[in-house]
C-alpha cells in the first residue's frame, strides 16, 4: 500500500518540441504544431513523477481518466513545460490538477493546455499478472 501522498505534491517537466512532437509526424497534411496527444503525454509524466516517491514496494500509478483543454498552438522548436500537482484523494484515485505553458520571446507565460488527470497506484506484479490473462 502507498504512502500518503500530501495534497500539493507536485512535479514539472520540460521538453524541446521536436518533430516526433507535432500533427505533422501523425499526418503529412497537418501542421508543425505540438499535438494534443503529446501535451497530454508531458502532463502525464508530470504526474507520474510527482507520485512515484510514495509508491512502496513495486508500486506505480497509471492513468484512470484525464480532461484536458488544449488551448493554444506550440511551433516546433519551442521548450514546454508541464507541471501537475496533487489536488486530492477519495480513496483510490488521485485527482491531479495538470497545466502546460511556454515562454515567448519576450519571457511572457503563455498557457498552451490545462486540466485534470485521474491516476491510481497498482503493484506492477499484479499488473503484470491480469495483463497475461486476457
Amino acid at each position: 500500500m502507498s504512502r500518503p501522498v500530501p495534497v500539493g505534491a507536485r512535479a514539472e517537466v520540460s521538453k524541446t518540441i521536436g518533430p516526433e512532437d507535432t500533427l505533422t509526424h501523425r499526418h503529412p497534411r497537418l501542421p508543425p504544431v505540438l499535438s494534443t496527444p503529446n501535451m497530454i503525454e508531458m502532463m502525464e509524466l508530470a504526474c507520474f513523477q510527482a507520485l512515484q516517491p510514495y509508491a512502496e514496494a513495486d508500486e506505480i500509478t497509471v492513468g484512470t481518466s484525464i480532461r484536458v483543454d488544449h488551448v493554444a498552438a506550440t511551433k516546433l522548436g519551442t521548450e514546454v513545460k508541464a507541471e501537475a500537482v496533487m489536488e486530492s484523494f477519495d480513496g483510490r484515485f488521485y485527482q491531479m490538477r495538470v497545466r502546460a505553458w511556454q515562454q515567448n520571446g519576450d519571457g511572457k507565460v503563455i498557457e498552451i493546455g490545462r486540466g485534470t488527470v485521474g491516476r491510481a497506484f497498482v503493484s506492477m506484479a499484479r499488473f503484470m499478472r491480469r495483463l497475461e490473462e486476457n
